[in-house]
């Protein structure tokens, strides 16, 4: 085997590869949706230390939580689960300047406050829309939690 016929088969394995590769997310983001109720959704965690930026994902609801995939990965399983009867939506804000190219254009920014940390999810706004109704819409049996600066 000479050396061209090398390169051409190391080549042809890359795009096969690459290939594979594309199928694989494309098939996960399937898979994800397969159900109705998933949307693209950035995550960021609220504090802001030094070399954290937000990652691109995609977030479903599932019974009594919000799962939350990154978009490039092939795990079928959320790296982040926030359950319904446990947070609530904080503030709303737009990205400002630095945060602008690393969200999908149009994209709405809502903190989430939790029993063990606060994140920011990053969505179109029609998605927020949708965050908030099913966070107040909890099914019958779940208590509605009052806000800490609730007067009740």
């Amino acid at each position: 085997m000479d050396v061209i016929s090398a390169v051409e088969w190391l080549l042809i394995v890359v795009v096969l590869i690459l290939v594979a590769a594309l199928a694989g997310f494309w098939l996960r983001r399937r898979w994800l949706s397969r159900a109705g109720g998933s949307f693209a959704c950035s995550f960021h965690p609220a504090k802001r230390t030094p070399g954290t930026h937000w990652v691109l994902g995609v977030a479903r609801y599932r019974e009594h939580e919000l799962q939350w995939f990154p978009a490039f990965s092939l795990s079928l399983w959320p790296t982040q689960r926030f359950d319904r009867g446990l947070v609530r939506a904080g503030e709303q804000r737009l990205p400002d300047a630095g945060e602008v190219a690393w969200l999908l254009e149009g994209q709405r920014i809502v903190s989430l406050e939790g029993p063990v940390e606060q994140i920011e999810l990053a969505m179109a706004p029609d998605s927020l829309t949708g965050l908030l109704s099913w966070l107040e819409a909890a099914p019958p049996g779940m208590r509605y939690r009052h806000s800490p600066q609730s007067p009740e």
